[in-house]
């Protein structure tokens, strides 16, 4: 597995950086190893799919995972408050980095990742294919 290293820096807008990263490097399919780091502002969509919830203070990210590639990501994240107390849920645009986040992508050999419609859920759904 390659991994690839990289460091978002202040106002950068997660997802929005994990999408280009997967774009720059092609990521056909590829998983969060780790990212460190704090938020100024989270967004995430909870767990009915429906709704947004905006996290207006800063945030220690100790948390997320999910699938990247150039085709979509897929990412969760937890998230720990000033208080102390957690909240987190479905990564959406609008989650912005404070002073840094220090990511890192492991790419999966012989894998791609596709999307495909689900008439179950009603959602466009990764479709895993190996490629070897």
């Amino acid at each position: 597995m390659k991994t690839i290293c990289t460091r978002l820096h202040r106002d950068d807008d997660l997802l929005l950086s994990i999408r280009a990263l997967a774009k720059e490097h092609h990521i056909a399919a590829g998983v969060v190893l780790s990212a460190v780091g704090c938020i100024s502002k989270g967004r995430v969509r909870d767990a009915s799919g429906v709704t947004l919830r905006e996290i207006e203070e800063p945030c220690e990210i100790v948390s997320l995972n999910g699938t990247v590639s150039e085709a979509r990501c897929h990412l969760h994240i937890a998230l720990s408050k000033e208080d102390l107390s957690t909240a987190g849920g479905h990564l959406v645009e609008g989650c912005i980095v404070n002073t840094t986040c220090e990511l890192v992508v492991g790419v999966l050999d012989g894998w791609k990742i596709g999307v495909e419609e689900d008439a179950q859920t009603g959602y466009d759904e990764l479709l895993f294919e190996a490629t070897e």
